[in-house]
């Protein structure tokens, strides 16, 4: 079977040999609102279950309030949307749709209790402003992914060594502490993750003619959206390193 997931299958398979262009095309429309759709949702979800606990006393199940120690339970926060991603990027294949779903929605409420600690670090209002100026930066670079012309496809390996070497920078500033050092892994942080926000979107409005048509095309968006949304909240985390009033 053809690797749906494979951003090279920009051809049209046979289901759509003799579409009409505007049924092809509308098709498109329909299968990038249903990744936005997926992405927005897991967003919201992240967001609804952030607030929760932070306005709760479920977030002292996550951070000791006498010492600010992280608990066990922030540990499996932290860590198991990572097995949660490996699952769906390399199981998805032997999922079904409805467990494909499953384990985004699961993986986005995680990320929400997660967040919910950023509550006890800066305050709402910059959460917020933060979230919305991510939202703006996030819905140009995707629009600008999905028109361009450009083909982004040589970005995407660049990109992906930039994050590996953003996150091993992260690191070493853990020990070394240099505001200056900060200051500049955040910049390149969002810039990254926007450049990677384009470049997933055009992956995805091209791999849309290799799974149009086929069973493969709902679990093809989860997938999707999941690249969506990791780019944005990641966007979000280093923008608010940059805009986050500290309480």
């Amino acid at each position: 079977m053809a690797n749906w997931q494979d951003p090279r299958m920009t051809g049209a398979n046979p289901a759509t040999v003799g579409v009409p262009r505007a049924a092809r095309d509308a098709g498109l429309r329909s299968y990038m609102l249903s990744v936005y759709n997926y992405m927005a949702s897991g967003v919201l979800l992240t967001g609804i279950v952030a607030l929760l606990f932070a306005n709760s006393s479920l977030v002292n199940l996550l951070v000791n309030p006498q010492t600010g120690a992280p608990s066990l339970l922030f540990y499996v926060a932290l860590f198991a949307p990572l097995g949660l991603v490996m699952s769906l990027s390399y199981g998805i294949n032997r999922m079904s749709t409805a467990t494909a779903q499953m384990v985004f929605w699961i993986y986005a409420a995680l990320i929400g209790v997660q967040f919910s600690t950023l509550f006890l670090v800066y305050t709402g209002v910059s959460i917020a402003q933060t979230f919305f100026a991510t939202a703006v930066s996030f819905l140009a670079v995707s629009l600008y992914g999905y028109t361009t012309r450009r083909d982004l496809s040589a970005m995407g390996t660049f990109l992906l060594m930039g994050v590996v070497g953003l996150f091993v920078a992260l690191l070493v500033n853990m020990f070394l502490r240099s505001p200056g050092f900060d200051l500049a892994i955040s910049a390149i942080g969002v810039l990254l993750f926007a450049g990677l926000t384009a470049y997933r979107t055009q992956q995805i409005k091209s791999g849309y003619f290799a799974v149009a048509g086929t069973s493969v095309a709902v679990k093809s968006a989860v997938i999707g959206a999941l690249g969506l949304y990791i780019a944005f909240i990641n966007m979000f985390l280093f923008l608010l390193r940059f805009m986050g009033n500290r309480r």
